[in-house]
């Protein structure tokens, strides 16, 4: 891949444009003052850039970065130029000019990766940076972007890769002296890879919630004050609040941040016997968002008695919720729970609740040292390979033992991008010596 290409970033008040294989007589940027003379690699050199008509169309920032030691492992070039739409304009259409086209999405991310500086974990990571809202998402997706996965899979994959080059050496090779135990290191390998693997994926989801948002269902009875406490949370008027029982009849959904997570906060339709079809949708949809929700918050209004149908969803997790306070006293307990005592009115109890929602959020995508699992792919993947694993630890041929290892270093594979047989090959020959 030897075509020029360029992409546009821009903020504040100036724009970025990455340039691809530049060298010193390319035309392709219409940098008159470059000709001949590229500036010092990787410092910032201010050039004039000119039209084909020789035009000034900015004062830049030129930056200049030989391969391999640049983003895609290419020759390329950053143009920092004032953020204006004309100057904007006027670069790009030297640069379509000069015959360069402008980047496909994710173009210079996914040449790095054909090029070997990153892995697809780390590539993924770089996209969920640009996405990142929130601290907790951006330091998730640097460690990724970092390779902290890659560092990870990659101590497993070669973990792998000595199991099953000792497995084939044992087969192809079991006249040349080599030690009688390898069969059993091999099954003793492969257990304890899984089991680290399963402990990598025994995680809750942590990584995905963070990635994705978590979801927040308020489930409880009419004119128990769940629109309240979602318009006090919120800290504007979301959903609608009436004293008429069944005024909230879709689910009415809210972003919120909760110590550095995304939130979506989701009011439902009070649950009770439908008076109509309408609100019969809505009371089943209010139970399907509650069964989908990463967290419950079940509402009861203190001045009444509590609903059968609200206590009915009280499970382990559940943050139950004593609305009303203002009104009566909140019960000592709930379906066997000491209930949360707030009023939305008032907003008496608002801290207490929101820093015990803080608490439920970052206790299902809370923040670790470690990169966790972010995508459902790195899942799938993850379970296929312990799922190999465990074949190879239980084959009752040598031959079968190898093929799971096989399949389940391709598995491995997939996570990276990478699955090759050479490194085999370099470990059975590197370890036994066989063949001199």
């Amino acid at each position: 891949m030897t075509d020029t290409i360029f992409a546009l970033a821009s903020g504040a008040g100036r724009a970025a444009i990455a340039v691809l294989r530049l060298t010193g007589s390319d035309t392709a940027l219409i940098v008159a003052a470059l000709a001949g003379r590229l500036p010092p690699p990787r410092h910032a050199s201010l050039r004039p850039l000119r039209d084909a008509a020789g035009e000034v169309l900015d004062e830049a920032l030129v930056l200049w970065f030989p391969g391999p030691r640049s983003y895609t492992g290419e020759d390329s070039a950053e143009l920092h130029l004032h953020g204006g739409p004309a100057v904007l304009a006027g670069v790009s259409a030297a640069l379509l000019g000069a015959g360069a086209r402008p980047a496909e999405p994710g173009e210079f991310t996914r040449r790095a990766f054909l090029n070997g500086r990153m892995d697809l974990t780390a590539a993924e990571g770089v996209a969920d940076l640009i996405e990142a809202e929130t601290a907790a998402q951006r330091r998730q997706a640097l460690r990724q972007a970092g390779g902290a996965l890659a560092e990870r899979y990659a101590g497993w994959a070669e973990r792998l890769t000595r199991l099953l080059a000792h497995q084939e050496a044992a087969i192809e090779f079991a006249e040349d002296g080599l030690p009688n135990d390898l069969e059993d290191r091999m099954r003793a390998g492969a257990a304890a890879l899984a089991a680290e693997i399963g402990a990598h994926l025994d995680d809750g989801g942590r990584g995905e919630r963070l990635r994705d948002g978590v979801w927040v269902a308020i489930v409880g009875a009419p004119n128990a004050g769940k629109s309240s406490l979602l318009n006090a949370l919120a800290g504007r008027e979301a959903a609608i609040v009436s004293a008429q029982a069944g005024t909230t009849r879709d689910v009415v959904e809210v972003r919120l941040e909760l110590a550095g997570v995304p939130v979506w906060l989701a009011d439902t339709a009070g649950l009770r016997e439908a008076s109509d079809a309408i609100e019969a949708e809505g009371v089943r949809r209010a139970r399907r968002r509650a069964a989908e929700a990463d967290l419950v918050v079940a509402v009861f209004a203190a001045d009444q008695a509590p609903d059968a149908a609200t206590l009915e969803l009280l499970a382990p997790g559940v943050l139950v919720l004593a609305n009303k306070m203002d009104l009566a006293a909140a019960p000592a307990e709930l379906g066997g729970v000491a209930p949360l005592p707030v009023s939305a009115r008032t907003g008496a109890g608002l801290d207490a609740l929101r820093a015990a929602l803080e608490a439920a959020v970052a206790a299902r995508a809370g923040h670790s040292g470690e990169a966790p699992l972010t995508r459902p792919r790195h899942r799938a993947a993850l379970r296929e390979a312990a799922g190999w694993l465990a074949e190879a630890g239980a084959a009752p041929l040598p031959e079968l033992g190898a093929e799971a290892l096989r399949a389940a270093l391709r598995a491995l594979g997939r996570l990276t991008g990478r699955v090759g047989v050479e490194e085999v090959l370099d470990v059975v020959f590197g370890d036994f010596c066989i063949g001199k």
